[in-house]
């Protein structure tokens, strides 16, 4: 799972603004789309060229650029350096691993997000950084790798429904971001369900395999827990900041997006209390389980007590032992021992421990 907040090693001893691609991705292709618009024209393309994106600038519509790759620096630099980013955010944008934030220059905001999927074939929650930059008039977006959860958001501003195309890019910036926190339930929709299949696993049989199954699902709701914890301090900042960015028409659709991530926060939470008494259940189911077998095992050396001690009588080497010259001596010993057994087993079942 990709997205810890620590520093990576190639960092150290970096000056300050030197962007660190990441390894994994090195090598893989950059896409960038450009989508212009406003309320009467839409334009969509897409190119592996950062000159491309530059003429959109002098434009009065609103321009969305999204780059799909971090990890070609040139690419990111030379798109930052046309709009004046700083470069400390340029070094912030290839370096994935950062705590979600909001940064003010007053000329433009900084916001990092994380976008988490859940994938189906892994059991397990993926992260991917999104870096979103709003300007006047432009909103440029980074990701890690090709696809996201803003295909809604792209197919109404194609066709014209809402009032996206009305609207400028802080509402498309709330959008973006309202498409991630609504993919939060998702995700956590997704891990109940697990939740409830561990949960009926640790009934029925307790077993390593469940409990390493647990603790996955415990490392992936501790992890959105940190993705949602600082999401809630950026949609507040962005709601009380100042910046001419921010129309006002818009604070009420970023309120909006701070009670789902509030109603997030409290399931991540639920979440996880569950998963800490499921880790009781199973502790408990264990400890019941050894105790049938410890019981089992009791009634076995409880079975075998008075027969041991009718052998061990009979096994003394004693000369005036009268059982001893019996014809039938020994089959009386069996006997006495096959009818204490049973009487032992009778009692046992009547008295409802066994």
């Amino acid at each position: 799972m990709s997205g810890l907040y620590d520093e990576t090693p190639a960092n150290i001893g970096q000056p300050p603004g030197t962007p660190v691609p990441e390894e994994a991705s090195v090598g893989e292709k950059v896409r960038i789309t450009v989508i212009d618009y406003d309320e009467g024209q839409f334009q969509e393309r897409e190119t592996t060229s950062p000159e491309e994106c530059f003429p959109f600038r002098e434009k009065a519509t609103v321009t969305w650029i999204n780059v799909d790759g971090v990890h070609d620096v040139s690419i990111v630099e030379k798109i930052c350096s046309h709009y004046g980013i700083h470069p400390l955010v340029i070094e912030d944008i290839v370096d994935t691993k950062q705590r979600p934030k909001m940064e003010d220059f007053d000329e433009y905001m900084y916001v990092v997000l994380k976008m988490l999927m859940f994938d189906k074939e892994s059991d397990s929650v993926t992260a991917e950084q999104v870096s979103m930059i709003l300007g006047q008039g432009v909103l440029i977006t980074f990701q890690e790798t090709v696809g996201d959860v803003f295909e809604a958001i792209r197919s109404r501003i194609r066709n014209n429904k809402g009032r996206i195309r009305k609207m400028g890019p802080d509402y498309l910036a709330y959008a973006l971001m309202d498409s991630i926190v609504d993919n939060y339930f998702v995700v956590l929709e997704n891990m109940g369900s697990m939740m409830a299949f561990i949960e009926e696993e640790i009934i029925a049989d307790p077993s390593r395999d469940v409990m390493h199954f647990l603790h996955d699902i415990k490392r992936d709701v501790l992890f959105l827990r940190k993705s949602v914890w600082p999401l809630r301090e950026v949609i507040n900042a962005l709601i009380k900041s100042d910046s001419l960015l921010i129309k006002a028409t818009t604070d009420i659709y970023l309120r909006d997006v701070y009670t789902h991530a509030i109603q997030v926060m409290d399931t991540a939470e639920i979440f996880r209390e569950m998963l800490s008494s499921m880790l009781e259940i199973y502790i408990s189911s264990l400890s019941n389980k050894l105790n049938e077998v410890m019981k089992v095992l009791t009634i076995i050396a409880t079975i075998f007590i008075p027969l041991t001690f009718v052998t061990g009588v009979y096994g003394m080497n004693f000369r005036n032992m009268p059982e001893l010259n019996w014809q039938l001596g020994y089959w009386w010993a069996l006997g006495i021992m096959a009818a204490v057994a049973g009487g032992m087993i009778f009692y046992f079942r009547r008295k409802k421990w066994m």
